[in-house]
């Protein structure tokens, strides 16, 4: 079974040269693809101390061995490099149709090595692979830059590319594919612009996989019947297709979690106007799925008006609470712009709109004043500013150049850096960790800074998926945690969506992975394969320079108690879970793991300082 193609793409862009080389499949077998096979070879191949934007940072692309298959939702791809907007390993996933059409053309992903003098793109066709000329495309946005790409080349082909926004080095710069989709955070794009790499154009034409095992197929059934059948997945009338994933907006409010005005609150007054229910009542014009998905959570929805009129791509949940709850704005309309800019741009609305909710706060408590701002406001609710100051982040010009840096750096250059809502200098996602207790450990303790997709404790605290536990107890989180991160490593190198995850769980992807590679893993080893990853990962953030200080949260979130609620009083109580959490990992008091663990994960380090 052919999971894998066992080739790989080196291109050096210092001199235009290009190989195809065997993928590493003693690696392989470690880390399977994807995110963890891509960071291993981010770890071997470079310094974890150099400067993220400078060309001796390597861009990886890397499918995992479903990707392309018919496994449910197998559409996903994963990019790694040093990340400018934190400083830690940098991995960022992405659905849509690019990461299939890469293994049709024979590859399981690409390494970028260098920086070209001038703007290029590389092109693949099967096995004529070039580096192209992209003048012409610097400075368009990414809707431009990929319909001009399709015009010069395959109209069927696949476009990743970045916008206006990693071409002017802005820190949380994305890379954007299918128009729509991003690997969004920890502004890999601004390493792609740092290499003058404007965009890779794939068209592949091989199908996946040589001898399917017929247990394969009987996998693959048995997980599409789990997700059909349930509430939150099923692809006609679940939670996510019928109100994508806003849905969650009502959800989080009630439970006074929902980060309100740069999270000086946990409730939004006004979060019916921004919710799910009220984008597909007033905007929405059909759901829209990534390849072999049938779930579909996508959004279509329609800009009625003004100079972005149109059909685009609707706001994730993550960035219509950036805009909406974090900014304190209200208006559905607005919200949609920004993101669609964001998109237009390649920019993570996650990092945009919650860096200009904390220059709100800023502004508010008078430290940014509107000298700075060219005499404007910046005010919680301004609904033209969130478009405006989006706009002008991209571009870098006046004070969009400072918010270009990320909230820290921003609000670290006023003098007060307690008021960026980061971990590792990237933004946290909706989710009150003082009302969510475990999504508090799980922000403080991410190897890639403040993200909800590495260890989505929301699921079984709020959603009751698999198991409900209480949000406000620290009890036994840790251990909860460890399990929640080590699969969800897992699947990113398999490269599943991560939402499969509300129906289905490890022995479905366990016995999807061995019927498409033949390894013979139990599910046990196969669980073993995402703790590797997880530990790797912190090694090359220790390496970077990285310590215990690193996890932890913004000091709001551990003195500022909520103010309503059932949670209200409460503070992330994070030292009793981060000392349990170390102690489950198998590291050390300074969360440094120790060398019978790596051993035990067959992690070979780089220096004696990871142990």
């Amino acid at each position: 079974m052919k999971g894998w193609t066992e080739k790989l793409l080196r291109v050096n862009l210092n001199n235009k040269t290009i190989k195809i080389e065997k993928l590493n499949m003693d690696n392989a077998k470690l880390y399977i693809g994807g995110r963890g096979l891509g960071e291993k070879y981010l770890y071997d191949e470079i310094d974890p101390k150099i400067d993220a934007l400078s060309p001796e940072n390597k861009l990886i692309f890397m499918t995992g061995p479903l990707t392309g298959t018919y496994a449910t939702c197998a559409g996903r791809f994963n990019v790694s490099a040093k990340a400018p907007l934190t400083g830690t390993i940098g991995s960022s996933n992405s659905g849509g149709h690019f990461g299939p059409e890469l293994k049709f053309a024979g590859y399981d992903g690409i390494i970028f090595e260098g920086k070209s003098d001038s703007p290029v793109y590389l092109h693949i066709n099967d096995n004529i692979i070039e580096i192209k000329d992209a003048s012409h495309l610097w400075g368009k946005d990414v809707m431009e830059t990929t319909d001009i790409l399709l015009e010069e080349n395959e109209e069927d082909a696949k476009v990743a590319c970045i916008g206006p926004a990693g071409e002017n080095l802005v820190l949380f710069a994305a890379i954007m594919n299918d128009k729509d989709r991003a690997a969004g955070r920890s502004g890999l794009g601004a390493v792609m612009g740092s290499k003058n790499l404007k965009a890779v154009v794939v068209k592949g034409t091989n199908s996946i996989g040589v001898e399917i095992p017929a247990y394969f197929n009987k996998s693959i059934k048995e997980a599409r019947d789990k997700i059909k059948n349930n509430p939150v997945t099923a692809g006609n009338g679940g939670g996510l297709s019928t109100y994508g994933t806003q849905l969650l907006v009502n959800i989080l409010n009630e439970s006074h979690a929902l980060p309100t005005n740069n999270w000086q609150k946990s409730k939004f007054e006004d979060a019916e106007k921004i919710s799910g229910e009220f984008l597909a009542e007033n905007y929405l014009i059909r759901h829209k799925a990534c390849f072999a998905c049938s779930i579909g959570c996508g959004r279509v929805i329609k800009i009625p008006d003004g100079k972005y009129k149109g059909i685009v791509g609707g706001p994730e949940y993550e960035a219509g609470w950036s805009y909406g709850a974090s900014c304190g704005v209200n208006d559905m309309n607005s919200i949609d712009i920004a993101n669609y800019v964001c998109n237009m741009m390649g920019m993570d609305p996650i990092t945009m709109g919650s860096t200009i909710a904390c220059a709100m706060e800023l502004y508010e408590k008078g430290y940014i004043s509107e000298k700075d701002l060219d005499g404007k406001k910046l005010i919680f609710g301004d609904a033209e500013g969130i478009i405006e100051w989006t706009e002008k982040t991209a571009k870098r010009e006046g004070f969009g150049d400072i918010l270009a840096l990320g909230s820290y750096r921003m609000a670290e250059k006023y003098g007060h850096s307690e008021l960026s809502m980061t971990v590792k200098k990237q933004e946290m996602p909706a989710y009150d960790g003082r009302a969510i207790q475990g999504m508090g450990l799980s922000y403080a303790t991410s190897n890639r800074g403040g993200c909800h997709v590495r260890g989505y404790l929301t699921s079984t605290e709020v959603l009751g998926i698999p198991i409900k536990t209480d949000p406000l107890s620290t009890e036994g989180k840790a251990t909860l945690l460890k399990t929640f991160q080590d699969l969800t490593a897992l699947i990113d190198s398999a490269d599943v969506c991560l939402f499969t995850s509300f129906a289905i769980g490890l022995p479905e992807y366990a016995s999807m992975l061995r019927g498409a590679t033949g390894l013979e893993l139990t599910n046990e080893e196969m669980m073993l394969v995402g703790e590797r990853i997880w530990n790797l990962e912190k090694l090359f953030n220790l390496e970077a320079g990285l310590t215990k200080a690193d996890d932890t949260l913004p000091p709001r979130l551990l003195t500022e108690p909520v103010s309503s609620g059932p949670s209200k009083g409460k503070v992330t109580e994070l030292d009793v879970m981060l000392k349990e959490f170390y102690e489950v990992r198998g590291w050390d008091e300074e969360g440094i793991p120790n060398i019978e663990k790596l051993e035990e994960l067959s992690i070979e380090p780089k220096s004696e300082l990871a142990y």
